[in-house]
C-alpha cells in the first residue's frame, strides 16, 4: 500500500502540473513582431512533446542538408540551413538543431513513464534526445510553392524527377558542443527522419563567455564575475589599473540533477554539458565607480573589454535600481523551443537602454530566471540574452519554482517545475551572497535601501532556519543607515489572479506576513504571477492606509505614520501575461497586464517607483513612499 500511494502521489503531482500549465526573428524582425510570433509557445506545445512520438524512417537519396557556415562556427551568428532534394514540400517539414552532434535522435525504446513530465502519454517508442530548437521549412516563403526547383533525373532530354529546396536561418551561440541540423517530415506530432547535416564545430569551444557581475556585500568594494567556458583550467580577470585575479572553477553533471521514478528532463533527454563555470572576485574597488575589465586566458582567448559600474555602498544616499521577475528568453530567430517567453527580448532591450543612459545601479531578478527547466542548453541562451545588462551592473537574483521545485527534493512545493534541476544550475551560474548551498536567502544594502531576499521554495515555516534568518535580518536593520527596507520573494502574498495554493499559499502568508509588519517593511516585491499589480498599505487583506495624490498626481504613501507594507507583483518581464479577473479586492489599486519592469529611485527621504512598459518605454504607474 505504501509503494502504491507513493506512485500515485508522484503521478498525480505530475498530471496536476501539466493541467496547470495547459491553462496557463531574425534580427531584422522588430521586437514586437518577435513577441507576437512566440506568444503562443509559452506553455505546452506540440514541439515540447516530440520526444514522445513514434519516429519513422523517411530517408531519401535526393535530400541533402547544408549549413552556410562551412568553416568553424562563431560565438554568435545566424546560420542558413538549406534543404535540397525535397520531392513533395509539406507544411509539416521541419529542421531541428541538435547538440551534441552525436546525439541519438532515433527511436528510443523505453518505458512510457520515463517521459511523463512532458505531459504526454503517447505510445512508444520515443525520440531520445530533445532538440535545442526547431523550425518549419515553411518559414521560407518559397518552400511550399517549390520556387527553387532542381532537376534530379532526365529521360529523353526531359526532366523526369524535379525536387524543391528551402532555406531557413537559425540563431546559433557558442554552446561548446558540436551541432548538426536534422530534417524531419510529418510535423512535431508524427516525425519522420529524412536526413542529417554534417556536424558543425565552434571555432573556440573553450571561449570564455556570458560574464555577469554581482555584489558580494554591502560595501560595494568587491564584485564577483561569473562566466562560462569549455576550459577547466583557471582563467583570469584583468581589471582596473592593471589588477588581476584568478578564477575558481566548478561544474555540475547529470548525477547532480534530481530525479524520481519518473526520470527528469535534466537527468535525461534535456541534459546538455554545461562546460565549466568560472568565478572570481574583483577587490579594491570604490563604490559608484566605473571600471574596465576582460576575462579569459592567453590559451583560450579573452572576452572583449567591458565597462561595469559598482553600486553605491550601503548607507549612502541615492540608488537607482530595476526589478522584475519571470523573464526567461525569447529566440532571435523564428524557432520553436520547449519554453519561450515572448516578452523577454523587449524587456532586456529596454533595460539595456536604461543602463546605457546611466539610469541603473543594480538589477534584481526575483525568480523564474531562464525557464530552462531541465533543458540545460537554454541557460546559455539566457545568459547570452542578458549579457548587455548583466556584464555591466550587478545582476542580483532570487530563486523561483522553475529553478528549484521537484518531487521529493526538499522543496516546499512538490511539483516538477524545475525539470529536475533542483537549483543546481541556478546556484552555479548565479552565485549570490548566501550562507551555503541550497540556502538561497541573503540580504544586501545599497545606498539607502536594505534588501531582504528570501526563497519561497525552501522552508519558511515558523522556527525554520530561513524564518529565523528573516526575523534576525530584518530585525537588525539600522534604519538611520538604510531607511528603506524592501522585501523580495518569488511567490506573492497578494494577487488578484484566481488560483490554488501553488499561486498564493495561505500558510506562507500566515507565517511570514507578520514579520513584514513587525519590522516595518516599506515595500514587498514578488513575481510568479505574470502581470503588474500594486496594493494599498495592506495587512491581512485589509487596507491599513491609502496613498494620497501629490501635486503631480502620483500616489504617495506617508510612512512617517507607518501602517503596513505596500505590495507589488512584478512578474511581467517575459512569460506570457496573465489576465486579471473582472472583479478585484479593495486592496488592489493598480493592475496592468503588459510586459515591462519596475524602476526604482531611492534617497534617504523618498522611494520613487515606476512601472515602465518595455514596448513603448511609457510609465504606466508611478507611486512614492516618503519618510
Amino acid at each position: 500500500m505504501e509503494s502504491s500511494n507513493w506512485f500515485l502521489k508522484h503521478v498525480s503531482v505530475l498530471l496536476i502540473c501539466f493541467l496547470t500549465l495547459s491553462m496557463s526573428s531574425t534580427l531584422d524582425l522588430v521586437v514586437t513582431h518577435t513577441k507576437a510570433l512566440h506568444n503562443n509557445f509559452t506553455a505546452v506545445s506540440d514541439f515540447r512533446l516530440i520526444n514522445r512520438r513514434i519516429l519513422k524512417d523517411c530517408s531519401s537519396n535526393y535530400v541533402k542538408i547544408n549549413a552556410s557556415s562551412n568553416s568553424s562556427l562563431l560565438d554568435d551568428q545566424f546560420v542558413t540551413v538549406t534543404v535540397t532534394g525535397v520531392s513533395n514540400p509539406e507544411d509539416g517539414d521541419w529542421v531541428a538543431m541538435i547538440s551534441p552532434s552525436n546525439s541519438n535522435v532515433k527511436t528510443c525504446l523505453l518505458n512510457g513513464f520515463y517521459y511523463l513530465q512532458t505531459g504526454d502519454t503517447a505510445q512508444l517508442p520515443l525520440l531520445c534526445h530533445y532538440p535545442v530548437k526547431a523550425q518549419y521549412l515553411s518559414n521560407d516563403p518559397g518552400y511550399l510553392s517549390c520556387k527553387n526547383k532542381e532537376c534530379k533525373e532526365e529521360q529523353n532530354g526531359k526532366c523526369s524527377v524535379t525536387t524543391c529546396s528551402g532555406s531557413i536561418k537559425f540563431h546559433v551561440i557558442n554552446i561548446r558542443t558540436d551541432i548538426e541540423f536534422v530534417y524531419f517530415t510529418g510535423g512535431f506530432l508524427n516525425p519522420c527522419l529524412v536526413g542529417r547535416s554534417a556536424p558543425l564545430s565552434f571555432g573556440n569551444p573553450n571561449k570564455p563567455l556570458y560574464g555577469h557581475v554581482s555584489s558580494i556585500d554591502s560595501t560595494a568594494t568587491s564584485m564577483r564575475l561569473t562566466w562560462v567556458s569549455g576550459d577547466k583550467e583557471s582563467q583570469q580577470i584583468q581589471y582596473g589599473d592593471g589588477k588581476t585575479v584568478t578564477s575558481a572553477v566548478t561544474t555540475f553533471s547529470q548525477d547532480d540533477m534530481c530525479s524520481s521514478i519518473v526520470p527528469s528532463p535534466a537527468k535525461d533527454f534535456g541534459w546538455h554539458d554545461p562546460g565549466y563555470i568560472h568565478s572570481a572576485t574583483m577587490t579594491g574597488l570604490n563604490p559608484s565607480t566605473t571600471y574596465s575589465y576582460r576575462y579569459g586566458s592567453n590559451s583560450v582567448g579573452w572576452s572583449e573589454q567591458i565597462k561595469f559600474s559598482t553600486p553605491p555602498s550601503g548607507g549612502s544616499d541615492e540608488l537607482k535600481f530595476v526589478a522584475f521577475g519571470d523573464m526567461g528568453k525569447t529566440p532571435l530567430d523564428t524557432s520553436k523551443e520547449h519554453f519561450i517567453q515572448p516578452g523577454a527580448l523587449s524587456v532586456i532591450k529596454a533595460i539595456a537602454n536604461e543602463v546605457d543612459s546611466n539610469n541603473v545601479n543594480s538589477v534584481f531578478h526575483i525568480g523564474d530566471i531562464s525557464y530552462a527547466t531541465g533543458f540545460l542548453a537554454e541557460w546559455d541562451f539566457f545568459m547570452h540574452l542578458i549579457s548587455p545588462v548583466a556584464s555591466r551592473v550587478p545582476y542580483m537574483t532570487a530563486i523561483g519554482n522553475h529553478e528549484r521545485d521537484y518531487v521529493s527534493s526538499g522543496s516546499v512545493y512538490q511539483t516538477p517545475d524545475s525539470g529536475g534541476e533542483c537549483g543546481v544550475p541556478y546556484e552555479t551560474y548565479f552565485p549570490m551572497p548566501t550562507s551555503a548551498k541550497d540556502k538561497p536567502w541573503y540580504s544586501i544594502e545599497q545606498a539607502s535601501v536594505h534588501f531582504t531576499v528570501i526563497s519561497t521554495e525552501h522552508d519558511w515555516s515558523i522556527d525554520s532556519q530561513q524564518y529565523e534568518w528573516m526575523k534576525k535580518d530584518m530585525g537588525s536593520v539600522n534604519r538611520q543607515h538604510t531607511p528603506w527596507l524592501i522585501f523580495m520573494a518569488h511567490r506573492p502574498m497578494y494577487t488578484s489572479r484566481r488560483g490554488g495554493f501553488l499561486l498564493k499559499d495561505q500558510n506562507f502568508i500566515k507565517a511570514v506576513e507578520p514579520l513584514l509588519l513587525e519590522n516595518t517593511v516599506d515595500l514587498a516585491l514578488f513575481g510568479h504571477v505574470h502581470n503588474y499589480e500594486r496594493t494599498c498599505s495592506v495587512y491581512q487583506n485589509k487596507c491599513k492606509a491609502m496613498p494620497i495624490k501629490d501635486q503631480k498626481g502620483v500616489d504617495t504613501y506617508d510612512n512617517r505614520n507607518y501602517s503596513a507594507p505596500v505590495h507589488a507583483i512584478i512578474g511581467m518581464a517575459g512569460f506570457t501575461l496573465d489576465k486579471f479577473p473582472d472583479d478585484a479586492d479593495s486592496w488592489s489599486l493598480k493592475r496592468i497586464s503588459e510586459f515591462g519592469y519596475l524602476r526604482g529611485h531611492a534617497t534617504k527621504n523618498d522611494l520613487n517607483l515606476e512601472f515602465v512598459t518595455s514596448d513603448t518605454r511609457e510609465v504606466k504607474d508611478s507611486f512614492r513612499i516618503t519618510k
